[in-house]
């Protein structure tokens, strides 16, 4: 916790939490939306607000509500028949909030997002600029994913790593994913009882993957979600905590600095906010792959990518497009933004920057991504 109060202590604006609340939650495993339950969570959320914590809500359940209401017993495969259930779900669940908000004087703003959304740099930086404002005006923001419009080649897949997104739009202290299971455990809980939850550990340890478990039926995450979230959210300096949502008071247990569920914390710091822009990226427009001097430098100098520590180009992408760097194992060593397009990289690599005149005919930038332009993870 030493980082953590640390952090606290030095930071001018309120403190911020990023709930998210899980479809199997929500829904009641399936059996409509569960208002009581609702009514608990946003009891405790009114109570963190009153307490003086700005509150983001990332909840999930619209697919789920929309499932019920027509009486489908499966998640539909087809994407025109999931956005088909989010768009009547959704009434549902935000008038369920708007209603439960009200009781306590709060008001609510509904937020759809895509990954395109944040993906985009002017359109990040309006929808931090909206979250901000709403939060300044003590309203509770409620996030989801715009599934009624979103594709697969611009969804965020799950809405843990949608709150993880938004943890890192907004800064916030703290994300607190609420699910059915108690926390991560090191093995599954459902098969083996001798199972031993896992307290605390650091984001992104390597270890953590192997813990994780399959997704429900109702939702798209998992357990591997969760500790994905965890890691995207450990960029901007964030803790996670993993809990049970059916915990008694679970949101004002944690508060009170109760142990509950499992709590990954990050490894370094909060990255600057054009780097945090940078590293949420889930889709990117191509790979550059490095050899292993590049990759050295890249994460003991914090230098530039050259071209001649580029060993291959995939995909197709244009000048200040997104692309991964890949070592050749295929691990990702660091997002950027790529100063030459897919076809001129492919003339570049493995050349000096000296030479990118002769091959080309012109030079626009000596390096391949500048070190401004790139998260190195």
């Amino acid at each position: 916790m030493v980082a953590e109060i640390k952090q606290h202590k030095h930071a001018s604006k309120k403190p911020c939490w990023v709930i998210k609340i899980g479809s199997a939650l929500l829904t009641a495993d399936g059996l409509g939306l569960d208002e009581t339950a609702i009514a608990s969570w946003v009891q405790q959320m009114a109570s963190l607000h009153q307490r003086g914590i700005s509150v983001v809500l990332v909840s999930s359940g619209a697919v789920a509500a929309g499932m019920q209401r027509l009486g489908w017993k499966r998640r539909p495969h087809a994407l025109y028949q999931q956005q088909a259930a989010a768009a009547i779900g959704q009434m549902g669940l935000i008038q369920l909030y708007e209603s439960a908000f009200q009781k306590f004087d709060l008001h609510t703003a509904q937020i759809l997002l895509t990954h395109e959304d944040l993906a985009n740099r002017k359109r990040y930086l309006n929808a931090r600029g909206t979250l901000r404002e709403v939060l300044n005006l003590g309203a509770i923001p409620v996030i989801n994913e715009n599934d009624t419009v979103a594709t697969d080649e611009i969804r965020f897949g799950d809405n843990d790593s949608l709150a993880a997104m938004v943890t890192n739009l907004v800064e916030a202290d703290r994300l607190v994913i609420l699910t059915d299971q108690e926390g991560l455990f090191d093995r599954d809980p459902r098969q083996y009882a001798d199972a031993t939850l896992i307290r605390e550990v650091v984001a992104g340890d390597p270890k953590l993957e192997a813990y994780a478990g399959d997704s429900g039926s109702l939702g798209r995450g998992g357990m591997i979600t969760k500790i994905r979230a965890a890691e995207r959210a450990a960029r901007s300096g964030a803790c996670t905590y993993i809990v049970n949502g059916r915990t008694s008071n679970i949101l004002l247990r944690l508060y009170d600095n109760e142990s509950h569920g499992t709590r990954l914390y990050p490894a370094s710091g909060r990255l600057a906010a054009r780097k945090q822009w940078l590293a949420i990226h889930m889709q990117s427009h191509g790979d550059l792959v490095l050899d292993d001097g590049a990759v050295r430098v890249l994460r003991e100098s914090g230098r530039s990518l050259l071209p001649v520590g580029v060993t291959a180009v995939y995909g197709e992408f244009s000048r200040g497009d997104m692309v991964r760097c890949i070592d050749n194992n295929g691990k990702i060593v660091a997002h950027g933004l790529v100063n030459y397009s897919a076809a001129e990289a492919c003339q570049i690599i493995g050349q000096s920057s000296e030479r990118i005149e002769s091959i080309l005919g012109y030079v626009d930038e000596a390096e391949l991504i500048h070190r401004d332009n790139m998260v190195v993870f």
